[in-house]
C-alpha cells in the first residue's frame, strides 16, 4: 500500500463510502510525509515514537496517543522519527447526507469559520477513546463497520465542540491558510518533474517571487531549502521504487532526475543512512517472510 502522493487525485475509500485508513511504519516506502494536501481531512495517530508535522507556516510534534487535525485543503507534510503512525482520511460531505441537525455544525468546520486544534487528544480523554474506536473500526472492519465510523466521527465532532477544542476564524471565510497558496504550485512542479531538471531560478519564478526571498520563505516553511527538499523528494520516490519495482538502482537513480549513480548513492546515504541496496533489502525482507 503507497502512502499519499502530493496534491492526491486518487479517490480515498469509495464513491459510497469516501473515508480511507493507512498504517505506516518504517517499512513502508512512503514513510515519510512530502508536503502535500488534498481536499479530504485528515486525523494521523501516533502509534510509537515521535512525528514532527508541519501544518502551513507551524511545526508540531505528537507522541504516542496522541492524533493531529489536518483541514481540508492545509498544505502539510511531516517527519516520523523512530515512529509507527495511522492515517485516517475522509470527505467531510459524507457526514451532511445523513442529519440535518448536525449540519450548522459541519458548517462551521467546512467554511473554516472555526480552526480545530491541530493536536485535539491533549484535552480530554474522550476524545483520545473516540480516536482509537475510529481507528480500530476502520482497521478490523467488521460488518457494519461503515455504521460504526459514521457514528464515531459524529461523535468524535460533537466533543470537539463541546470541549471546545477549537479556534474562531476572525478573518470569516477566508482560509487563515491562503498566505500558502504561492507554494502549491511549487509543490506541484517538482512533483510532475522530479525526473527532470529543475534550477532554483524556475521555482522562483512559479511562485511569483525573487529568489532571495523564495529561498528564504520557503525554508521557513519546510525546514529545507529549495534544493533540499528536491533532493529530499528525489529520494523519497527512490524509495518507492525500490521498493515496489526490480529496476536496476542505475535505472532508478535516473528516473529518479539523477544523471550520476554515484551521486545519487551519496545522497541516499545521507537522507537514508544506508546505501540503496540495503534499504532495499530491508525492506522487502518481512514482505518475502510473509
Amino acid at each position: 500500500m503507497l502512502y499519499l502522493d502530493y496534491n492526491e487525485k486518487q479517490m480515498h475509500g469509495t464513491k459510497d463510502f469516501p473515508i480511507a485508513f493507512y498504517h505506516v511504519d518504517s517499512n513502508h516506502p512512503r514513510y515519510e510525509m512530502p508536503f502535500h494536501w488534498h481536499k479530504e481531512y485528515e486525523i494521523v495517530r501516533v502509534l510509537k515514537g515521535q512525528f514532527r508535522l508541519m501544518l502551513a507556516d507551524t511545526e508540531i510534534i505528537a507522541k504516542p496517543g496522541e492524533s493531529f487535525f489536518i483541514p481540508s485543503g492545509a498544505l502539510h507534510g511531516g517527519t516520523p522519527e523512530n515512529c509507527i503512525y495511522e492515517c485516517l482520511v475522509f470527505d467531510l460531505d459524507l457526514l451532511f447526507v445523513h442529519a440535518d441537525v448536525c449540519r450548522s455544525y459541519l458548517k462551521k468546520i467546512k467554511h473554516q469559520d472555526i480552526i480545530i486544534h491541530p493536536i485535539i487528544t491533549a484535552r480530554d480523554p474522550s476524545i483520545s477513546d473516540a480516536i482509537d474506536q475510529l481507528f480500530s473500526a476502520m482497521s478490523g472492519r467488521d460488518i457494519g463497520y461503515e455504521l460504526t465510523v459514521i457514528g464515531i466521527l459524529f461523535e468524535l465532532f460533537g466533543l470537539i465542540f463541546r470541549k471546545e477544542c477549537y479556534t474562531n476564524n476572525v478573518s470569516g471565510h477566508e482560509s487563515p491558510f491562503r498566505h500558502m497558496e504561492q507554494l502549491k504550485p511549487v509543490f506541484e512542479y517538482i512533483e510532475n518533474h522530479y525526473s527532470s531538471g529543475i534550477s532554483l531560478q524556475q521555482l522562483s519564478q512559479i511562485s511569483g517571487m525573487s529568489p532571495k526571498y523564495f529561498c528564504r520563505y520557503f525554508q521557513a516553511i519546510a525546514h529545507r531549502t529549495p534544493m533540499d527538499y528536491l533532493n529530499y523528494y528525489r529520494i523519497e520516490r527512490a524509495c518507492t521504487l525500490l521498493c515496489t519495482t526490480d529496476s536496476p538502482i542505475t535505472a532508478i537513480a535516473y528516473d529518479c532526475g539523477f544523471n550520476d549513480c554515484s551521486y545519487f548513492i551519496k545522497l541516499f546515504k545521507r537522507y537514508k543512512h544506508i546505501t540503496p541496496k540495503q534499504y532495499q533489502l530491508q525492506v522487502k525482507a518481512p514482505m518475502q517472510a510473509t
